[in-house]
């Protein structure tokens, strides 16, 4: 059967005080929401479908690129009136899975167990959870026969049902006919005054629909957030998770407690991971990359035994082969560097081009430069490419030699061999195999003495 996924969004946070919507608090980089979409994504969901309310206008525009639908819930009176808001666009056939954009980290394989056990639609499911302490959430009310009968929330429930330890987690799997059939039978005479989603339990228990009940493999799986304390507790899990995998994979992480992946990272053999380091969007590592402590890598492609020294940040850049990097190296978009280049302290470099073997190891700012192979780059050597309107182009050819100080005005070309003297400033192009100085002439001035203090 086609697969709906509903996911309500609506909820203020308040307790995020934050002018932030509640499901755009990030996590591991992205917002709430980010998640819970590419969970139903991964489902392969006919229509995914968000249920939005409170800072609606910023939610939509965030999530412009996707292809969504929209209900909205002007007025919070329950997730069975959220739910309702999304029933007009849901087909009469098919399943709806009803997630919650403040519940990311639902596992796709758990999910997937929910969805089986509906099958055809002969029958409706719900996750449940079974806790030590229940307190604050919905019980799961079963029969003589361990059938599940109704859902008591905890202001409505009795002693007995309060001592129950199975609790309803509200990810429900539902077949669209009957969703059609009972949410507009609805009534809001409890304690809340609002319409629970959890009524249909008991609706489907009275038509005689069976109900199938899944538990998670890891309880965090159903942890909703609603406050900075919960939301800082599931990005450690989020992370523990994902070192864990990159480590069953081969990498070697040296702390995983000290690891964040908000992103995608892809990896050769003997990759090791050094405390403190960050990557985010996709990453792709080569085979034995060592990187050092506190470095960040975002949108970047490292080869094969790339050395990356600590405190160095590389961001949309590519790397070569067997390249050194750092430490306390920024490499900014569109870097690209060839095989076994060196990038050293305090090197900067942006949308610059560096061939093989070439090397700047210590001081240099390197801005819309395109450098040879075997080039050596002296210290304090900047590429002066803007002139306070427009960026321009300096070229460095093969073994040249670039001087300590340098100021190598753009547009300008070094040629092929040629070297430049230290303390020069380089305002015209520098022919092949040439030496090129310019420095204003020394003069020593007889008789100077230092001011001294009055």
């Amino acid at each position: 059967m086609s697969l709906n996924v509903v996911i309500l969004a609506a909820g203020k946070g308040t307790r995020m005080k934050s002018v932030l919507p509640k499901v755009m608090q990030p996590l591991a980089g992205q917002p709430l929401l980010r998640h819970v979409v590419k969970t139903a994504q991964r489902l392969r969901a006919a229509s995914t479908l968000v249920v939005y309310g409170h800072g609606g206008d910023d939610v939509r525009r965030a999530f412009a690129a996707d292809e969504l639908l929209w209900a909205e819930q002007a007025e919070q009176k329950g997730t069975g009136h959220a739910v309702q808001m999304a029933l007009p666009q849901l087909p009469v056939e098919g399943l709806t899975l009803i997630l919650y954009g403040d519940v990311p980290l639902t596992q796709v394989g758990t999910l997937q167990q929910l969805i089986d056990a509906v099958g055809d639609g002969n029958c409706m499911g719900l996750i449940t959870l079974e806790m030590d302490n229940p307190t604050g959430y919905g019980r799961i009310v079963r029969n003589a026969h361990g059938e599940v009968i109704r859902i008591v929330e905890q202001k409505d429930a009795t002693a007995d049902e309060l001592a129950l330890r199975e609790i309803n987690t509200g990810i429900f799997c539902v077949p669209n006919t009957w969703l059609h059939r009972w949410l507009p039978q609805l009534q809001n005479n409890n304690a809340q005054g609002e319409y629970y989603l959890t009524d249909i339990i008991a609706m489907a228990a009275a038509d005689g629909v069976a109900i199938a009940t899944v538990q998670p493999a890891f309880s965090w799986e159903v942890d909703g957030i609603n406050d900075k304390l919960q939301l800082a507790a599931l990005e450690r899990v989020h992370q523990r998770v994902q070192a864990e995998a990159l480590m069953r994979a081969g990498v070697t992480v040296i702390d995983p407690a000290r690891l964040d992946i908000r992103g995608h990272v892809t990896h050769g053999m003997d990759v090791h991971i050094e405390p403190n380091v960050i990557f985010e969007g996709r990453v792709q590592l080569g085979s034995n990359v060592r990187i050092g402590a506190n470095c960040q890598l975002k949108d970047c492609s490292i080869g094969d035994n790339v050395i990356i020294k600590p405190n160095s940040l590389i961001d949309e850049a590519t790397v070569g082969a067997g390249a050194e990097i750092g430490p306390f190296a920024r490499l900014r978009p569109g870097t690209v560097l060839g095989e076994n280049v060196h990038v050293g302290n305090f090197v900067e470099t942006k949308k610059a081009v560096i061939g093989e073997g070439s090397k700047a190891n210590h001081l240099a700012y390197l801005g819309d430069a395109n450098i040879g192979s075997g080039v050596n780059i002296g210290a304090g050597t900047i590429t002066c490419n803007y002139d306070g309107v427009n960026k321009h182009q300096t070229s460095i050819g093969d073994d040249a030699f670039i001087g300590t100080n340098n100021s190598l005005v753009a547009p300008v070309t070094i040629g092929k061999g040629a070297t430049t003297g230290a303390g020069s400033t380089i305002s015209k192009n520098v022919p092949d195999d040439m030496l090129a100085v310019a420095r204003a002439k020394q003069v020593t001035i007889d008789g100077w003495s230092r001011p001294e203090k009055k």
